[in-house]
């Protein structure tokens, strides 16, 4: 008799993770026909999300908005709030949305190819800015990037790829990157550490479970918390397990926070080496030193600077939690090494880094000096 040997443990449960490039519908109250998904895909090949919101006007300057890692054009359209596109709307403008590969409406950050900032900075916003420039013609066209979409952006228009915008707003972070020691010491901890057990860190726990790899990361958050809702707190209170805070937890509304795990995605632990060179340079540096694909991109965005052809406004919380006082320093290096640059720095009191976009006053405290820029440079 043969007998078939077993194994009494049991194999551990798959992880569910999206593996179609189908972009997760956006959520908003806008008009559904106002509403225009474009079918579009970045310079390589990588399908992307681009929407445009139709005026009925074909007069009106065009804004393109650009998210952070993890998040989506989502965090522009809150439907419980007035937000950053109801704002431009009503200021005259038509408003382009691009989800590039790291919007949690696309699976990218949990798979497919892996990809760096400079992906990014030379496929992904240099093809979204061609497409709307092709439909939009003469008119001026303004870009507001938040966070790695602003960092990303800087690449972009220090390689010469995206010339002769109307203006730019950068917020949370723009040439100078600079993390607090702790939140430094804990990505190149988590990096090492990690890599070999987990490819992300999801920030909704009622996906992965009470009994899984990622329940220390969420037990580790949870210390010293005030919220007990564990994805506030893998994001208040640690910012993807880094130590860090992306809000002022009383700026959102009871709705907005219910749909913190929807409005941020997973965390991709791959994209940790380029991230720490960027902080550990102090300025945001090309990953890609050797492949020749890559070499439009400057190895330093800072040090090519004086090609920066757009004025620009930096923008940031006083009580950014993640970036610090990065717009700050960049403005005095700027004004320093090159002082021919039309660059200005605003500083919103009392606020964090997510909550300039998606805190219910940001309406009332942050939008003002958005359109105050671009209303002089129309």
């Amino acid at each position: 008799m043969i007998f078939k040997a077993t194994n009494s443990r049991p194999r551990p449960a798959l992880r569910r993770v999206r593996t179609t490039t189908a972009l997760r519908p956006l959520r908003h109250r806008l008009h559904p026909a106002a509403v225009e998904e474009i079918p579009f895909r970045a310079g390589d090949g990588v399908r992307l999300g681009l929407t445009r919101i139709d005026t009925g006007e074909q007069d009106r300057p065009a804004v393109l908005l650009l998210h952070g890692h993890t998040a989506s054009a989502d965090m522009f359209l809150l439907p419980e709030t007035r937000n950053l596109v109801d704002a431009l709307l009503d200021g005259g403008y038509e408003p382009w949305l691009l989800d590039w590969r790291g919007s949690c409406r696309l699976p990218y950050n949990e798979t497919g190819q892996k990809y760096t900032y400079d992906d990014v900075a030379l496929h992904d916003i240099p093809e979204a800015v061609s497409h709307i420039r092709a439909r939009i013609g003469d008119r001026p066209l303004f870009v507001v990037a938040h966070c790695i979409g602003s960092l990303t952006l800087s690449l972009s228009m220090t390689a010469g790829l995206v010339p002769g915008l109307a203006g730019v707003v950068s917020q949370g972070v723009f040439l100078t990157p600079k993390l607090a020691g702790r939140t430094s010491l804990r990505m190149s901890l988590a990096g090492e550490l990690l890599k070999s057990r987990i490819d992300h860190i999801p920030v909704d726990f009622r996906k992965v479970g009470l009994w899984s790899r990622y329940t220390p990361l969420f037990a580790l958050a949870s210390r010293r918390a005030s919220c007990p809702d564990p994805t506030c707190q893998i994001l208040h209170n640690s910012a993807w397990g880094t130590g860090a805070s992306l809000f002022v937890h009383e700026h959102l509304s009871e709705t907005t926070h219910g749909r913190l795990a929807e409005l941020l995605g997973p965390a991709p632990l791959w994209i940790l080496p380029h991230l720490r060179r960027i902080e550990l340079a102090r300025s945001v540096v090309r990953w890609h030193d050797t492949d020749l694909r890559y070499r439009t991109l400057p190895p330093n965005a800072l040090d090519a600077a004086a090609r920066i052809d757009t004025p620009v406004l930096l923008l940031s919380g006083s009580e950014n939690g993640l970036w610090l006082d990065s717009q700050k320093l960049c403005h005095q290096v700027l004004a320093r090494r090159q002082p021919q640059l039309d660059v200005t720095y605003a500083e919103i009191p009392g606020y964090g880094h997510l909550d300039t976009f998606l805190g219910r006053g940001a309406a009332l405290d942050v939008f003002g000096h958005i359109l105050d820029f671009l209303d002089e440079r129309r």
